[in-house]
């Protein structure tokens, strides 16, 4: 019996073809313009090599000062060839010929002269690390810089090569944990927490970053503390209070809070007469948890005509009319409503300009989305310090910025003094 049937050609692989889509984009400039790197950096690193001697390439040896000729007074060393060293660079890959030399020691011995310019074991430039570590940071994992970057290093930079930059970072992040906040003139905090997934044992673990973001006089938001915890208990956040206290943070004239009981156990031991205002869209999650889902969209109805109604005797008058009804509805809704008590009304003491950036964590929760964002690429991120150090690391490096809080004008205006009124 015969086979009539016909089989397609076997695609080339790349291995085969060997050329792959950009690779024979030729410019001459850049071909030139490497070339010319080179000169410039070996001419540059001769110069320096020739100041220490006293004396350039192929010189003469001076006469002492006891010939009355004109020149040094002794000669500090001797050159001995070239090493050839490779350097990454925003110019991409560049072979250079350094050279070499023995200096002489007052001990009578010689020693290997050391560029200052070009550091022994140096393979990248700053520019370059900067380059690698901003892609990193631009939501491309450790493994996928070098292929967007090949165009660039010609295929030299590897995820070790990622992960060696990356550490490179972590003394600026040791550096800003301990930094003082004495000079701060922070008037409101905000603090929440959100889960991540790490490589803990070599297992995918959930972990806790406890976030704290500072709200200055001029209404501009910075990022106050950054940590990894277990969990959103008492002792953690009071671990991180007490750091902020540590180093200088004065006490805040407004707390905004996501309701966790481990937060709220931790202020009450350190700020119990701050006013503090409890998370609505946090609150508005626990109604809708307590009540079956053919009643969510009535909730969330009733709910965001009470929290963003125009004046605080509206609020007021609504948070009645929302406790009478669902107390025949659902009980258990009305109860959650009443067990925030006034502090998620809290906002309404402010100016009506501040309610829209006092009402909720949205500061904190629009950094833990792009953070997210971020490490989809990874899933799972090597290690919990990372997690925190990458978190910081975005804001530091202008991937994420934050704008002004919506009526920061009016920040220097005393609450009043007086909270809604409870009663059903």
């Amino acid at each position: 019996m015969t086979n009539d049937s016909t089989k397609l050609p076997v695609s080339q692989s790349e291995a085969e073809t060997g050329t792959r889509l950009l690779d024979d984009w030729f410019d001459p400039i850049e071909a030139a313009l490497r070339d010319q790197v080179r000169s410039f950096i070996q001419a540059m690193i001769e110069a320096e090599l020739e100041a220490v001697l006293a004396r350039p390439r192929y010189g003469r040896r001076p006469k002492t000062a006891s010939d009355n000729t004109v020149g040094p007074e002794k000669i500090t060393g001797h050159r001995h060839g070239h090493r050839s060293r490779s350097l990454i660079g925003t110019f991409g890959r560049v072979e250079i010929a350094v050279p070499r030399a023995r200096l002489d020691t007052a001990a009578g011995r010689t020693t290997e002269w050391k560029s200052t310019a070009l550091r022994a074991y140096q393979r990248r430039t700053g520019r370059a690390d900067s380059l690698i570590a901003g892609a990193y940071l631009a939501g491309t994992n450790s493994r996928r810089v070098r292929r967007a970057l090949a165009a660039v290093f010609g295929g030299a930079v590897g995820k070790d090569t990622v992960s060696r930059v990356w550490r490179k970072v972590k003394a600026d992040w040791d550096a800003w944990n301990v930094r003082s906040l004495t000079d701060e003139p922070i008037v409101r905090l905000i603090l929440d927490g959100t889960v991540v997934r790490v490589r803990l044992d070599r297992k995918a673990t959930s972990i806790v970053l406890l976030v704290g973001l500072g709200v200055r006089e001029d209404g501009q938001k910075v990022l106050l503390a950054v940590k990894n915890m277990g969990g959103e208990t008492s002792a953690a956040w009071g671990a991180i209070l007490d750091d902020l206290v540590k180093r200088g943070l004065r006490k805040p004239e407004f707390l905004i809070v996501d309701g966790g009981s481990g937060l709220e156990q931790a202020l009450a031991s350190l700020w119990d007469d701050v006013p503090t205002q409890r998370c609505t869209v946090h609150k508005h999650r626990n109604l809708l948890a307590h009540a079956p889902q053919r009643l969510h969209d009535e909730i969330s109805a009733d709910y965001n005509d009470m929290i963003y109604a125009a004046s605080a005797a509206e609020v007021e008058q609504r948070r009645r009319a929302f406790i009478r009804k669902w107390r025949l509805k659902c009980k258990a809704v009305a109860d959650s409503l009443e067990e925030a008590g006034d502090r998620l009304f809290t906002f309404t003491r402010l100016p009506l300009s501040q309610w829209k950036s006092a009402r909720t964590t949205n500061a904190i929760e629009r950094l833990h989305e792009e953070f997210k964002r971020r490490i989809k690429t990874q899933t799972i991120l090597p290690s919990a310090e990372t997690a925190a150090m990458l978190f910081w690391a975005l804001l530091a490096a202008g991937q994420i910025t934050m704008r002004k809080v919506d009526g920061w004008q009016t920040l220097s205006h005393k609450l009043a003094d007086t909270p809604i009124d409870l009663a059903a």
